[in-house]
């Protein structure tokens, strides 16, 4: 298994967000947000349960509408920005139990544009290579977690959103994740994590308050 640097994966800032206000349902969950996230940086936002660590990340997604405020790539176009330059990895896995982990992992890989080498490079990094003729029901938490993100190393974008992502993984696991996202920030890319437990990388810590402002 080796993890390496690879190619730098541009230069534009990420993530400015400014003055962004969300709401669940009648509540209001913060007001007048503003942050910038930069190349090569670690973000880890932390909160209450219920502050917004979510919504947060499904605004910056475009998955949901903020009630105010900008979400901004460096002044490209935010559709273009989301559809290209970022992955999303939320809370629970999405992916498909009833296929086998093979065919899970090629199909989410080719539609964010992997080849074959990028796909080979996943399954070698994360060591999934045992698992993939197991239908996705069969594996662990934490393997499903190896494999949901073996996306993110198969087609390389600049930006990671992440959702409480080594909550299933065991010490080793989060070690070895550690050394992904380490190579991920060293050229160039970005993450930003709603988080419970520390990152395994050094990270800014952001923190959203307890909900309900």
């Amino acid at each position: 298994m080796g993890i390496e640097s690879g190619s730098q994966l541009g230069v534009w800032p990420m993530l400015s967000v400014a003055g962004l206000t969300l709401s669940r349902g009648e509540r209001r969950l913060f007001r007048g947000l503003s942050f910038e996230v930069a190349a090569g940086e670690a973000v880890a936002l932390t909160g209450a349960n219920g502050a917004g660590k979510t919504s947060l990340l499904r605004a910056v997604a475009g998955f949901i509408r903020p009630d105010a405020g900008t979400v901004g790539f460096n002044g490209l176009e935010p559709g273009e920005a989301r559809a290209t330059g970022l992955h999303w990895l939320g809370h629970l896995d999405g992916l498909k139990p009833a296929r086998r982990a093979r065919e899970e992992l090629t199909f989410q890989a080719k539609w964010f544009g992997a080849d074959a080498d990028g796909i080979a490079a996943a399954i070698d990094v994360l060591a999934l290579e045992p698992l993939l003729d197991l239908e996705v029901r069969k594996l662990s938490a934490g393997q499903r977690r190896r494999l949901a993100f073996a996306r993110l190393i198969a087609a390389p974008r600049p930006l990671w959103l992440l959702d409480e992502p080594f909550s299933p993984l065991d010490a080793r696991w989060r070690e070895v994740m550690g050394l992904i996202l380490q190579a991920h920030l060293d050229k160039g890319g970005a993450v930003l994590a709603a988080v419970h437990d520390p990152l395994p990388v050094p990270a800014r810590a952001l923190d959203i308050g307890g909900g309900g402002r």
